[in-house]
């Protein structure tokens, strides 16, 4: 099935979108409801991305107290990358093998670990340790919270696959950030915060409803791949350019974001540069909502649209050190990626069965964290050589271009799929 305009439609095969019994029935196992399990996943999803964003906020508080660099900075903030998609890789299909729930409560706890190592860090060391951790963490938690969500209701996780990402990001940068300009010793009560969390949550995840059904090949499922069905092929290619502008953007807000509105608004509280991270993925999930109801070509034409405004704007607002135009170029260019992101998501759900969905997300997973990481890792060595507003003008330069091939192929594409 490909990409097209008019409204994608669950296969005849397939439990038709808010019907969660049939899978749940399949695999034959009660526990919490399905409206319960939902919200439970979505929380899930939350605190994930809470996590983390919670540690970029406290990068210069962690820099000004053990003097490493920015290119530190970025490997701190590029191992986390390369450790989620390890766990992509190697972990993503397996809740197609043996279930979503017994995935999920591990990666919890994988996480619970991650948040002790932050919360008694005493050196660049420890950090390194705790994000590679959470990154495994996220990685195989990722793909099986995409799944599940899917497995329940598919409208409805496709919307929630897209929209709390955005508010986890969001609450963690800004949360961590208010505590960090007000507590005296702000690691300790972030990550405080966040245990208990996860530790609340894992408590019911212990009862979740299982909606994947055991199947043979757990162990085969181990070896890393990009498990993409043939069918799903032409429509990742066509999506990818523009996720992959997107997600770089992401990334780059995560990792320098903060040091950017530090220069341009001449401010050093940790919640200028958690404002500014806040102000991209809150406006992402405000488009996500206010788009999810269109086909996914035109969202995605949109979406190319509004992130070509949006970085030309903040490339204005860095070069005049405007104040105004940084997040006002922010907020639209985050509109791009919220409703790009969604159209993404559900450009790709009908293309893979149930057996087949852990893998598939965890494939589009992984294209999106390395467009997520690698380019914020040159970002950090150019800093280094050129300094940071000739790197984000430079950066946002190869994103404008990234962004208008992707609008001409994305342009190209729609009347041949519209076509009949």
């Amino acid at each position: 099935m490909a990409l097209t305009d008019p409204p994608i439609a669950a296969p005849a095969a397939l439990p038709a979108s808010g019907s969660p019994h049939a899978s749940r029935a399949a695999a034959g196992t009660r526990g919490l409801s399905p409206s319960q399990s939902l919200v439970l996943l979505a929380s899930i999803v939350v605190a994930f991305l809470a996590a983390s964003s919670a540690p970029s906020p406290l990068y210069a508080l962690y820099r000004e107290a053990w003097g490493f660099s920015a290119l530190m900075l970025t490997l701190i903030f590029a191992v986390y990358a390369f450790a989620l998609l390890a766990g992509l890789l190697v972990f993503g299909g397996l809740s197609d093998h043996i279930g979503r729930r017994p995935v999920l409560v591990t990666a919890l706890l994988l996480e619970l670990g991650s948040v002790l190592l932050f919360r008694f860090a005493t050196d660049v060391s420890w950090l390194l340790a705790a994000r590679s951790l959470q990154g495994l963490a996220t990685g195989i938690a990722t793909a099986t919270l995409s799944a599940a969500l899917l497995d329940l209701n598919r409208e409805r996780g496709a919307l929630v696959n897209s929209v709390a990402p955005m508010l986890g990001m969001a609450l963690g940068a800004l949360g961590a950030g208010a505590i960090a300009q007000y507590a005296d010793q702000p690691a300790g009560p972030i990550f405080d915060l966040l245990f208990v969390l996860l530790g609340l949550q894992l408590l019911p995840s212990l009862a979740l409803s299982e909606t994947a059904p055991r199947r043979d090949g757990a162990w085969q499922s181990l070896k890393p791949r990009l498990a993409v069905p043939a069918q799903a092929w032409s429509t990742m290619r066509l999506i990818l350019p523009m996720n992959s502008a997107q997600w770089a953007l992401g990334g780059f807000f995560l990792s320098l974001g903060p040091s950017l509105a530090r220069s341009v608004t001449g401010l050093h509280a940790p919640l200028i540069g958690a404002s500014l991270i806040a102000t991209l993925v809150l406006s992402g999930a405000v488009s996500v909502m206010a788009m999810r109801g269109r086909p996914p070509l035109q969202a995605l034409r949109l979406a190319a649209v509004a992130s070509v405004l949006g970085l030309l704007l903040t490339l204005w607002g860095v070069r005049a050190h405007g104040v105004a135009l940084l997040y006002v170029g922010s907020a639209i260019a985050g509109i791009g990626f919220g409703a790009g992101f969604n159209a993404s998501v559900r450009s790709l759900v009908p293309l893979a069965p149930d057996h087949q969905r852990g893998a598939m997300m965890a494939a589009f997973f992984v294209f999106s964290y390395l467009a997520f990481s690698m380019p914020a890792l040159l970002a950090g060595l150019a800093v280094g050589r050129f300094g940071l507003e000739p790197t984000a003008l430079g950066f946002a330069v190869v994103l404008l271009l990234l962004c208008a091939g992707a609008l001409w192929a994305i342009s190209r594409a729609a009347p041949r799929r519209s076509s009949p």
